[in-house]
């Protein structure tokens, strides 16, 4: 028994007619309707109008306009390379923010170093031949340390800055 190729009872018609639904909604026909019609003894035909005599008529309804990759339009596309620069010029301020916060902790810290030594005036002699230094000399070194310690806490903000 010879059946046509549009009987929906074979898996090729079934396989085809699925294959045919998507070729018109993946071309330009896509933005027409298109009409799927069940005839009474089961066949299944699609076409730009409904089959006279069908039995039931469902529509195929396309795919919404927007869908996939999309072209940007010129405002978007300013809008972006706007962000984009905003975004490189504000990484490049951070990074130079974050060497000078470097190089200001570096410089604290060999001054620290440096201060070690007591200047000319910050050593006292004691009575026994002994000696010891001055008010003045630990409060330079409070605030060497205190130099140090700002730095650090510039750099820290710095890294934090960079990170968000």
């Amino acid at each position: 028994m010879n059946l046509p190729l549009y009987y929906v009872g074979t898996p090729v018609v079934k396989r085809s007619s699925l294959v045919v639904a998507l070729l018109f909604v993946a071309t330009g026909a896509g933005a027409q309707t298109l009409y799927k019609s069940t005839m009474p003894d089961g066949k299944v035909v699609y076409g730009e109008k409904p089959e006279p005599g069908a039995k039931h008529v469902d529509t195929v309804t396309a795919p919404p306009p927007k869908t996939g990759t999309t072209i940007l339009t010129p405002a978007e596309k300013k809008g972006i390379e706007q962000r984009i620069e905003k975004r490189a010029a504000t990484s490049d301020a951070q990074r130079r923010e974050l060497e000078d916060a470097h190089q200001q902790l570096k410089k604290a810290e060999a001054a620290r170093e440096a201060g070690k030594e007591p200047l000319p005036g910050e050593r006292l002699g004691t009575a026994t031949g002994a000696s010891r230094l001055t008010d003045d000399y630990w409060a330079r070194q409070k605030s060497l340390e205190a130099a140090v310690e700002a730095a650090r806490k510039r750099v820290e903000q710095a890294e934090q800055a960079a990170r968000r």
